[in-house]
């Protein structure tokens, strides 16, 4: 794998434009087409890219499976966590008024970014642990056998 010079520093080249863009989706997701699903999956694909020409063990050094699997939770409770608290005081689920009960168009703008902050982590978590599922699955016939 160390023979791939040129794909090694063109891939390092483009993992920081990748996770930019998925940044610039995620932020303007409530402006434009775009949001939390699109972002986690451009984020994902950064790191499967990374992945893929540097092998897995080092796309988990980089990211670890138990901080993928902690993504994944972290962005549901991000996600329950908004409507829980539109509950707690009085609103309906999800009920974004409650966020900002004295401005409520603020709440409405919290509660996006909120809900599409937690979709984007839970489909980054996603989609890297369904790639170092199948990444890390050992191959059912040898390259010898083909």
């Amino acid at each position: 794998m160390h023979h791939h010079l040129i794909l090694r520093v063109i891939t390092k080249l483009l993992i920081a434009p990748i996770t930019l863009f998925a940044l610039y989706v995620q932020f303007h997701g409530d402006y434009s087409p775009g949001g939390g699903f699109q972002a986690g999956v451009i984020m994902a694909s950064a790191a499967i890219l990374y992945g893929i020409v540097f092998g897995l063990n080092q796309a988990q050094a980089v990211l670890p499976p138990w901080l993928v699997h902690r993504m994944m939770a972290a962005g549901v409770l991000i996600y329950a966590g908004t409507g829980i608290i539109s509950l707690l005081t009085g609103y309906a689920y999800l009920d974004y008024t409650a966020l900002a009960p004295a401005a409520p168009e603020h709440g409405q703008e919290y509660g996006l970014l909120a809900i599409e902050f937690g979709v984007g982590i839970t489909v980054t978590g996603v989609m890297v642990s369904i790639y170092y599922a199948f990444a890390g699955r050992p191959p059912r016939i040898s390259d010898e056998e083909w």
